[in-house]
């Protein structure tokens, strides 16, 4: 088979670049047959490969089939078809360089000067939850390397990983008969996130098939979903991505209405959905209010009305301004109730007409309609990844649930069922404060939370003087039998008596503590009854 005519080359403009021949194989064919009618129309001659030749064939659409440039079929599958001198230099070699000039005529490599690539639906085979062999079959190895091969050669080459950067060429070749530098260095730095963000979601993947939950190498990538107007500050530039494979969390949110998400509205609503998430339907409607990063309030109760003005109730100061959650389907006198208080953001899993209505009226308030658990799910998606300065700190999630049968009772008191609920529910809340965390719970509502302090003791004492102000403010008295929280285990027996104090009757905490026969002892001298889990959920 003769190779194609190789066409002559000319010095290149010092910015535009024509737009003469274009490799065209995508495995997500939306868009396809318009935008290739559209290159057609401007001059370009269309080489594909497989299944997306095909489908341009049988529209009518002129096309050159991969394997009469490179002289060898598609085999193994289609494993191997683009893997050739014939693309891979028509990609790489430099215009304006002599040499490579040279040896593509010699070979008869002639010049390809668009790429248009979206990949094996990688990402999307390890949600739906394939077997590894189809796992593996949907790691591209072909669309990748012609991909980075012309970003590489981005000088002109133009490369495009989705229909808006094929629509970005066409407004070039519509409006200037090729394109321009400045388009092709943009187009190519995108282009290497998104291989990057693949190789991330492979590696991930396979990280985990494997059991390897802190790999030699780590990767994180993911696709932005949106810029924000600012970070935390500001002075501070900001924009939220999605994680490969994830699914579930707060970056898959619809928002319904409201003003644009801030940086501090997606962290604030990532700990309220977390915290609301964490508690399966059946388990009854619970919410959760938030206030940086922290709950203010949390109470599960018959109703979602009826848990929000439980959860308001422990802390209605804090609550202004803050982001609200539950796990049940939003309703309209609900809706009111949430109205009454300034409120950024309300998350849910659904929002009936009637809570629609009445938010709609608070244009400025963000509703997001979350899909599935808050746990993300996927590959490397699981992870927690933090910046340090010069690197990234990654752990596994904190997944951990507790049940009745892990506690170990040390008082010589056991608690009643009423307490041991509360426990455990008390015990679920306190993961989700940062530490030190001491959280007052009666009746699987939140009466008082101490967050974030540098001694367990002092968040113990806030955590009480909140539940006597919601008390006072609310004219009712401070329940007796709370029940109290500690992410951690009490290092002294001051804050244990501390909560005592309060009117706490139970306690729940790792133990572990050098004091603990001193705590102990303590617990049994005022009468309170106290277990241990033998799990510490730090939360910094």
């Amino acid at each position: 088979m003769s190779p194609p005519p190789v066409r002559p080359s000319a010095s290149p403009p010092a910015d535009l670049w024509p737009v003469r021949r274009a490799l065209i194989s995508v495995s997500d064919k939306t868009g396809l047959l318009e935008r290739a009618k559209a290159l057609l129309a401007h001059g370009v001659a269309l080489i594909s490969t497989g299944g997306t030749a095909r489908t341009l064939a049988d529209a009518g659409i002129a096309v050159t089939d991969v394997s009469t440039l490179t002289g060898f079929p598609e085999m193994m599958d289609g494993r191997v078809k683009t893997l050739h001198p014939g693309v891979h230099g028509g990609l790489l070699y430099r215009r304006d360089d002599p040499a490579h000039i040279a040896d593509a005529a010699s070979q008869g490599i002639e010049a390809i000067d668009l790429v248009w690539v979206n990949l094996y639906p990688f990402e999307a085979t390890v949600v739906a939850g394939a077997d590894p062999a189809n796992v593996i079959e949907n790691i591209d190895i072909g669309g990748p390397a012609m991909l980075r091969a012309a970003a590489k050669n981005a000088a002109f080459v133009a490369v495009a990983t989705d229909t808006d950067d094929i629509d970005a060429v066409l407004a070039g070749l519509a409006s200037e008969g090729g394109t321009r530098a400045g388009l092709r260095a943009r187009l190519a730095a995108k282009t290497f996130g998104r291989t990057a963000a693949y190789d991330a979601a492979v590696s991930g993947w396979y990280a985990g098939h494997v059991g390897e939950a802190t790999p030699a190498w780590r990767t994180v990538g993911g696709a932005r979903l949106q810029a924000l107007r600012y970070g935390e500050n500001p002075h501070q530039s900001a924009a939220l991505y999605a994680l490969p494979g994830a699914g579930g969390g707060i970056a898959t949110a619809t928002q319904v209405q409201g003003k644009e998400l801030s940086f501090n509205n997606i962290n604030d609503a990532d700990a309220a959905w977390e915290l609301a998430a964490s508690f399966p339907t059946e388990e009854g409607p619970v919410v959760a209010i938030i206030k940086h990063a922290n709950p203010c309030g949390v109470a599960v109760a018959d109703t979602v009305g009826e848990a929000y003005a439980q959860a308001l109730a422990c802390d209605p100061v804090s609550a202004f301004g803050g982001v609200i959650a539950t796990n049940r389907t939003l309703d309209g006198p609900t809706a009111e109730a949430v109205t009454q208080l300034f409120t950024e953001v309300v998350i849910a899993p659904g929002a009936d007409a009637a809570a629609r209505a009445v938010f709609a009226d608070k244009k400025n308030l963000r509703l997001l309609l979350v899909e599935g658990a808050a746990s993300p799910v996927g590959g490397g998606a699981g992870l927690d990844v933090r910046t340090v300065g010069g690197g990234l700190l990654v752990q596994t999630r904190d997944t951990h649930r507790l049940a009745a049968d892990d506690l170990k009772v040390v008082t010589a008191r056991a608690p009643d069922a009423r307490e041991l609920e509360d426990l455990l529910f008390a015990w679920r809340v306190a993961k989700h404060v940062k530490s030190n965390a001491i959280v007052y719970v009666r009746d699987r509502v939140a009466w008082g939370i101490g967050a974030g302090q540098m001694s367990r003791v002092d968040s113990a004492r806030i955590a009480a003087m909140k539940l006597r102000e919601a008390a006072e403010a609310a004219g009712r008295a401070v329940p007796m039998g709370l029940v109290c929280a500690s992410d951690a285990f009490f290092p002294f027996a001051d804050g244990l008596l501390q909560a005592a104090s309060a009117g706490v009757t139970a306690v729940i905490q790792p133990g572990g503590s050098i004091r603990d026969a001193e705590v102990i002892a303590a617990a049994d001298a005022a009468g309170l009854a106290m277990v241990f889990t033998g799990v510490r959920h730090f939360r910094h």
